[in-house]
């Protein structure tokens, strides 16, 4: 099991197919999301790791936390969250997740609260029908009508779906398509609609409910990995380079050594003509 990243929700766009056809998406943008802290079963009972993201003024952190960012030598974080992790996909403590940690195709789990919409009518809060627009019906069209029984029970069931407040909870959206990753600008784009208002704060991790692909990176896509990936190649063309040099450069000694020897050769005939 993998960890999840905290993204920011930056807003709503399209994005056009190889059909051709327009894709809406939100676009969710990974502000510097470092490894804070790390929970082991040895010593905290489970495994996890705390990450956070983006950036926050000390004044506006307590001592407290700008001592527990210290410890992690990282700068103080905006936005903390914590996800459960398998042993073998824990993250070393300043570790930078990049939008690599996931695939186009990829199904995920968004988490978010949901944008407030105050006080809030019956139906509006829970899409009922309301009441007859005529015969008999007075000033009461949008009311949720009747909440109870008569005297027996008497009261109004906990529960009971009425007019109040509407919005602002935390909300769980699952199996949302990845449709694309752009490393250069930061950002994961997601198929359709994500909780939250436009620069909040959302959790992002792999669906429990689809099967994951087989290319994702783990246990996560960090930042480098790519310079990373890059790195033998061109330590093999220099390797490639360096033995071909000396083959190259073997018939030039040759070629040199046996025309010293020569000269050499020369000038001892020289040297007997002249005796």
């Amino acid at each position: 099991m993998r960890s999840g990243v905290i993204a920011r929700k930056l807003g709503m766009t399209r994005v056009f197919n190889d059909a051709g056809r327009h894709v809406p998406v939100t676009v969710l943008k990974l502000d510097d999301v470092q490894v804070v802290s790390v929970r082991n079963a040895e010593r905290d009972g489970y495994n996890a790791v705390q990450l956070g993201a983006g950036a926050a003024k000390a004044k506006n952190v307590s001592k407290a936390m700008r001592g527990h960012f210290a410890k992690a030598n990282v700068l103080p974080k905006s936005k903390l969250a914590e996800f459960r992790v398998s042993e073998d996909a824990m993250l070393d403590v300043g570790a930078t997740l990049s939008p690599n940690h996931f695939v186009a195709g990829q199904k995920v789990d968004v988490v978010g609260t949901t944008q407030g919409k105050g006080f809030a009518g019956a139906m509006k809060r829970h899409n009922f029908g309301g009441l007859r627009a005529s015969h008999g019906v007075s000033i009461s069209h949008r009311s949720h009508g009747s909440t109870g029984q008569c005297q027996e029970p008497g009261k109004v069931f906990k529960g009971k779906k009425m007019a109040g407040h509407m919005g602002a909870v935390r909300n769980t959206t699952q199996n949302i398509e990845v449709v694309g990753v752009d490393l250069e600008e930061g950002v994961v784009l997601l198929q359709g609609a994500v909780p939250g208002p436009k620069g909040g704060w959302v959790l992002i991790s792999d669906a429990i409910k689809a099967k994951m692909p087989e290319d994702l990176p783990f246990p996560a896509g960090l930042v480098g990995d790519d310079v990373a990936a890059d790195a033998p190649a061109d330590d093999a063309a220099d390797a490639a380079a360096a033995e071909a040099a000396p083959a190259d450069e073997a018939p030039a000694e040759e070629a040199a050594t046996e025309s010293a020897a020569s000269e050499d050769a020369a000038g001892d005939e020289g040297q007997k003509d002249e005796s």
